[in-house]
């Protein structure tokens, strides 16, 4: 049972109830952000633009998504993306070595490793060494690094979020949620 009460869908505000009901999915990370509900939409559409429009492979971002989850303690995050990385093309094994926090498994190539480094120091030290973004550098262009950075903080945000509020993990449904954006 959630820390802090989920919001009263029923009660919203107009506007934010009206942008509830289109929702695809329901998910009780959803239902603890309308507790917000003026910022409820520009942050859904911001997760929807990571999402579905960046330049950033959908794989590299699910690894960008999983290595937060892994190194916040984000258990929601981790319980949604997992399947949304499989289908995006990630591997079991990839998966695993996240969860190990063996980032420089074998499973992962030049480029996964640098993004891997890259992202664990924006993640953990807010600021990237200058060797790390060099490296990141040689595989990314400037607009798949400003995205592997606001990636990390948006999913650095949703990871407090649920975790502070002990938000109820649903069963996974984050892949019906990027369909809906794919659309």
């Amino acid at each position: 049972m959630p820390m802090v009460p989920f919001a009263d869908v029923d009660a919203l505000p107009p506007k934010a109830r009206e942008y509830w009901d289109k929702l695809a999915a329901k998910l009780n990370i959803f239902r603890m952000l309308a507790n917000a509900d003026t910022l409820m939409e520009p942050a859904l559409r911001f997760g929807g633009a990571i999402l579905s429009r960046q330049q950033l492979g959908a794989d590299l971002r699910e690894l960008v998504i999983l290595l937060v989850a892994e190194l916040e303690g984000g258990e929601y995050e981790w319980n949604q993306h997992v399947p949304i990385g499989l289908a995006c093309g990630c591997t079991q094994a990839q998966i695993d070595a996240l969860a190990a926090r063996r980032f420089d498994d074998p499973a992962f190539d030049a480029r996964e490793r640098a993004l891997l480094a890259f992202a664990a120091e924006v993640i953990e030290k807010v600021k990237a060494s200058e060797a790390s973004l060099a490296e990141a550098q040689k595989h990314f262009s400037s607009k798949e690094i400003v995205e592997i950075i606001l990636t990390c903080g948006f999913y650095m945000t949703m990871a407090r979020l649920t975790e502070t509020t002990r938000t109820d993990i649903d069963p996974p449904a984050g892949g019906k949620v990027v369909a809906a954006l794919n659309r």
